[in-house]
């Protein structure tokens, strides 16, 4: 079975202004070099549908749901905090990016696919409950995670999230949710300055020290993530996939290399192998230095699509 690529173009609409670093050109990148590497005509391409205020309500609460309705603009920008604005097409690109994520469960659940990677903005690991923050809107790999616990009546899902911030929001929406898993690497201390005294038995957070390299990611998810992950054998598996610890991008001081996305990847089909029917989906998070984003990301594909 092939991998699937779900985007849309509504998801290059959402811009937040010509100098902020969460821009449309991420996007480009990644689907330019999956054209160039040849990898993208061995995926299955599907456009993101809409979320429906339903699949949203099983992660944000319908006052949050409703205000982000209510604050999407007829014109210009609305800042939501000192980092996160909507324009005219924001809430249309949100809807897709978490709409992308359910569809990615449905398709990889139903049997459809062999794995996902959606191709989506505005990202999501910060958005909480009730609170748009990070540049993040909706909880994307929540909804999907929601979507698998009440659709297809899973009973362990564990998210694995190699931004180089802390998904403060998947850890707040599901802190208290005994069917999921989420472990986690980010520098620290950094924003959102969360998740370094939180961990639980399910709350897997391993902080890393500003210049960190790729050996010290790889052993900190060999020493912590991948015992967790034994104990608690997932039936599926989302990833928030970030690039933005990597040495080339300048929004934070991690100095992982292209080879270390393959790498996690690799150890995440072989967690997915054992316990979850190799059923993965991963959603794109950070990363905003558009060369080594758009080689990171093909590595990543590259790797869940490999046979």
């Amino acid at each position: 079975m092939p991998t699937a690529y779900i985007s849309h173009p509504d998801c290059l609409k959402h811009n937040m202004g010509s100098f902020h670093p969460e821009c449309p050109q991420r996007l480009i990148a990644i689907e330019n070099e999956l054209k160039t590497t040849g990898l993208l005509a061995q995926l299955q391409c599907y456009e993101a549908p809409l979320a429906t205020d339903e699949q949203l309500a099983r992660v944000h609460t319908p006052d949050y749901i409703e205000s982000i309705r209510q604050a999407s603009p007829a014109a210009g920008l609305v800042a939501l905090d000192a980092d996160t604005a909507m324009n005219p097409f924001s809430l249309n690109a949100a809807l897709r990016a978490a709409g992308a994520v359910i569809l990615a469960t449905d398709l990889v659940l139903n049997g459809q696919v062999k794995n996902a990677f959606c191709a989506i903005r505005p990202p999501g690991h910060h958005a909480e409950s009730d609170r748009a923050m990070g540049f993040c809107l909706f909880n994307n790999i929540a909804a999907g995670v929601a979507h698998a616990l009440a659709q297809h009546h899973l009973q362990r899902v564990a998210i694995l999230d190699f931004d180089v911030h802390h998904g403060n929001g998947s850890e707040e929406i599901f802190r208290n949710n005994p069917q999921v898993m989420l472990c986690s690497t980010f520098q620290h201390p950094f924003y959102p300055y969360s998740g370094a005294n939180g961990t639980t038995e399910r709350m897997i957070n391993v902080p890393l020290p500003r210049g960190s390299n790729g050996a010290i990611f790889r052993q900190a998810v060999i020493d912590h993530w991948l015992p967790a992950l034994d104990r608690f054998q997932p039936e599926m598996i989302f990833v928030s996939a970030g690039f933005d610890a990597h040495k080339d991008d300048d929004m934070a001081q991690l100095n992982l290399e292209d080879s270390d996305y393959g790498w996690i990847t690799q150890q995440i089909r072989g967690i997915a192998a054992k316990y979850s029917q190799d059923r993965i989906v991963s959603a794109l998070e950070g990363g905003y230095e558009l060369e080594s984003l758009g080689r990171c990301a093909a590595a990543h594909v590259r790797a869940l699509a490999a046979d």
